[in-house]
């Protein structure tokens, strides 16, 4: 077995590059996930280690030191993060010219070719779902007969292998809180609105909704919602409260934790069992009757993607979901008792001004008890990048997702909103929503009765108002 570094690189200072964020970007608040995609095939390989280098504030010179002690580094990247990875891995190879590099992530798995020819310092990159590829690789195995990989003979031509089989049998992955315990520090990871310190993890990979914008299912993890047992989940939660007693909070990171909705039950009720706070993505479509299943049973909160309150719009991007069920399943929220962490999207075919103020006027009425507004983000292997590519939406003076800093641009625009437009509506957007009376008294009445919540709060506010400043310089 190689001597193998998985690695989230050095990149812009308080860069969220882990594949659950929906968009790899800074955030209006510090926040970042857990690099499961990354832990997960290091829990394959025996003697591995993983840094992740932007929550824990390692720079540079330290991954240098640790590329020297190493046969293997395995860089898990992203559009955004890739050109600054390639100069990551370029100092590795300085550093160390016997080291082998691959790449794995969104990004190369829909564009292998131009990634390798694009990075010179790249070996191979593994495409799509890339944990057993990653192993094979580490056990030494010839390139050429490892499924799934793209690479660069000794000769400097690029080869690609036949697709590697999707994993049918996800119980056969082990336990990526086994990595979390052994290389990381749960305390560096913060998402605004789960409890702190959280871990986040998968029960499942795929997602059967068709979204144009999502860039997982139709990149990595595919339409079909392939899921770990029932009872596979509660042994690796039984085994993560042992080993950090100190976590306030579960998230189950799949994409659509509410595809199978007798199997979200019966994780619920094992959840239950097991006494623990948990969360979860959900679509806005969950009957109430499984609501009660899953408040019964320890959920607080549900991360839900309205995107749009146009209809139209949600046809346009293929969501499969009426506004009136969305706002049914909302009050049913609401009357129940369970939180939602509402995100929006600005920017997707078919916006206008007057949809712009539509989605903000339909986040008030649903009310979540927090939001996430972004920018509606072509990424390469998306319906949405072929549709903006192909009807002139996307230029070149815009094509970068991010700007200098890592903060989210505005890369589309339509005859009728411009970059600007868009890119300014987000802050428009976060102001009429949360500065609003019932709101602000809501905020405060957390911070009153939660010491904890007062210091939370009041860093992240100061962080969200910085983050506000930084957009307007950047406009």
């Amino acid at each position: 077995m190689m001597k193998t570094l998985f690695l989230q690189p050095p990149s812009f200072e308080g860069f969220d590059g882990g594949a659950g964020s929906r968009y790899q970007a800074r955030r209006e608040i510090r926040s970042f996930w857990y690099p499961t995609w990354l832990a997960q095939p290091a829990a394959l390989v025996d003697g591995s280690k993983l840094i992740d280098a932007p929550p824990a504030g390692i720079g540079l010179e330290t991954v240098l030191s640790e590329a020297r002690r190493h046969d293997l580094v395995v860089i898990h990247t992203s559009t955004p993060s890739f050109a600054s990875d390639v100069k990551v891995a370029q100092a590795l190879k300085d550093a160390n010219p016997a080291l082998r590099i691959g790449f794995v992530g969104a990004k190369v798995a829909v564009q292998p070719e131009e990634s390798l020819r694009d990075g010179a310092a790249i070996d191979w990159v593994a495409r799509n779902e890339f944990d057993f590829t990653v192993r094979e690789v580490a056990e030494g195995r010839d390139l050429a007969g490892i499924d799934g990989l793209s690479w660069r003979n000794p000769a400097g031509v690029i080869a690609h292998n036949r697709d590697r089989a999707i994993l049918e049998d996800m119980d056969q992955l082990p336990f990526v809180t086994e990595v979390y315990k052994r290389d990381l520090r749960i305390e560096d990871y913060f998402i605004g609105y789960l409890k702190h310190p959280y871990v986040s993890l998968y029960t499942g990979r795929g997602c059967k909704s068709r979204c144009t914008f999502c860039l997982w299912p139709q990149t990595v993890g595919g339409h079909r919602y392939r899921v770990r047992s029932p009872g596979h989940v509660a042994e690796e939660i039984a085994l993560a409260k042992r080993y950090f007693p100190q976590v306030r909070e579960f998230f189950f990171d799949d994409d659509t934790f509410t595809d199978d909705l007798p199997r979200a039950e019966a994780i619920a009720r094992e959840m239950g069992r097991l006494g623990v706070t948990w969360s979860c993505n959900a679509k806005a479509n969950v009957p109430r009757e499984t609501l009660k299943v899953l408040k019964d049973n320890g959920l607080r909160l549900l991360l839900v993607g309205y995107e749009s309150g146009n209809q139209k719009i949600l046809h346009n991007i293929k969501k499969g979901l009426r506004i009136e069920v969305a706002k049914k399943f909302s009050r049913d929220c609401h009357d129940l008792g369970i939180k939602i962490h509402g995100t929006f999207i600005l920017g997707l075919p078919g916006e206008t001004r007057e949809t712009i103020e539509e989605t903000i006027r339909y986040a008030v009425e649903v009310n979540p008890h927090t939001l996430q507004v972004s920018l509606a983000a072509p990424y390469p292997g998306t319906v949405l990048y072929q549709q903006a590519v192909a009807n002139g939406w996307l230029d070149t003076a815009h094509a970068e997702l991010i700007d200098a800093h890592g903060v989210q641009m505005a890369p589309l625009h339509y005859p009728d909103l411009s970059h600007t437009e868009m890119f300014d509506s987000v802050e428009a957007f976060y102001r009429r929503f949360y500065f609003r009376a019932p709101k602000i008294a809501a905020i405060l009445g957390e911070m009153i009765t939660s010491p904890q919540m007062m210091v939370r709060r009041l860093r992240e506010g100061r962080e969200f108002f910085q983050f506000l400043r930084e957009r307007q310089t950047a406009a």
